[in-house]
């Protein structure tokens, strides 16, 4: 770990006071000039840190920069810390995270950017990422599942993305089927899931799982056509939580799902959270007429089971669905 990071660990864990430049020297067995230059450097990349003659520099305490360090203290041992990587400014965080697979980075892999140029939804949709003021956030899976049980992983998304909520927030959130989270009504977190396959054998070789929260993005901040639908977390996040405490929840809560993938116990909290569930909605399958249906059921496999107008029962493993009279506009 560079000096940098290391001075930058020590002012995270203690946002909001001052530690000196002799005892950060002292602590990493380094010179005082060399912690003048590391403060300089942070500076520089923006984190807002004040200088006391005689009580030493200070994070602070509403500095929200992503960073490695300012998510160790949230993250347990079963999270590497080394396997988290931060941009300011990435075309989108699963490309770089696919890369990062084909340069044979590990199982667990985190990537995040501070914005986005080219962030991506399903349908090849641009996903809207304003500079420092959400999540966008792509994790590399090594899977060791079937590719049918490999599918669920936007489905165990959703949850995870839905009790990080809950824990930061103190509200409930919902899930439209099949991968965008709402909070009061509004869209939050969309989800998009792209797999790696191995040319020779045709398996799945990885699995990249691409999380775009928005965590106080303002309305205006928003395309306008988006800001019928659009919402953000917070409008102002209250002092004791920043992007790096949620970031660090949403990951610890994604690779633990993740590691209980195959029992599929969280497709009863899934079915919980839905939106649509009981609901009449409006299917749109991908290059097809749109027709209604009542959603009924989620299938072992994440699928939305829909009742036709004649009796029948189908089950649906890709497109979209519209609640009408529920939002304005489409979802």
């Amino acid at each position: 770990m560079s000096s940098k990071s290391s001075i930058l660990r020590i002012l995270e864990q203690q946002k909001g006071s001052h530690v000196s430049g002799e005892d950060l020297a002292k602590q990493l067995q380094i010179s005082r000039s060399a912690v003048w230059k590391a403060i300089n450097e942070l500076k520089k990349e923006g984190y807002q840190i004040t200088a006391v003659p005689n009580r030493g520099y200070c994070l602070d305490p509403s500095s929200d920069r992503l960073s490695p360090e300012g998510m160790e203290s949230y993250l347990t041992e079963a999270v590497s810390v080394g396997n988290i990587h931060v941009y300011q400014l990435l075309e989108s965080t699963n490309v770089t995270a696919r890369q990062l697979a084909l340069d044979g980075a590990p199982h667990g892999t985190v990537v995040l950017a501070e914005e986005q140029s080219a962030g991506r939804g399903r349908m090849g949709r641009r996903f809207a990422s304003p500079k420092h003021t959400g999540i966008y956030m792509s994790v590399l899976l090594r899977p060791h599942w079937s590719a049918e049980d490999s599918l669920l992983i936007t489905t165990a998304a959703s949850v995870a993305v839905c009790r990080a909520v809950e824990q930061t927030t103190g509200k409930s959130a919902q899930i439209k089927w099949v991968n965008d989270v709402y909070l009061e009504g509004r869209k939050v977190c969309g989800i998009l899931t792209e797999a790696v396959t191995d040319l020779e054998s045709g398996g799945i070789e990885s699995i990249i799982l691409g999380i775009g929260v928005n965590f106080s993005t303002a309305l205006a901040d928003f395309p306008e056509e988006l800001q019928h639908k659009a919402g953000s977390l917070f409008e102002k996040p209250p002092e004791h939580l920043d992007r790096n405490r949620f970031a660090a929840i949403l990951i610890q809560e994604v690779m633990a799902l993740c590691d209980t993938l195959t029992s599929r116990s969280f497709l009863n909290e899934y079915r919980e959270r839905s939106l649509v569930l009981g609901k009449t909605v409006q299917v749109l399958p991908f290059g097809k007429h749109a027709y209604p249906a009542k959603a009924v059921d989620i299938d072992g496999q994440g699928g939305l089971v829909l009742a036709l107008a004649d009796g029948s029962k189908q089950v649906l493993r890709s497109g979209e669905v519209s609640i009408r009279g529920i939002f304005e506009g489409d979802c």
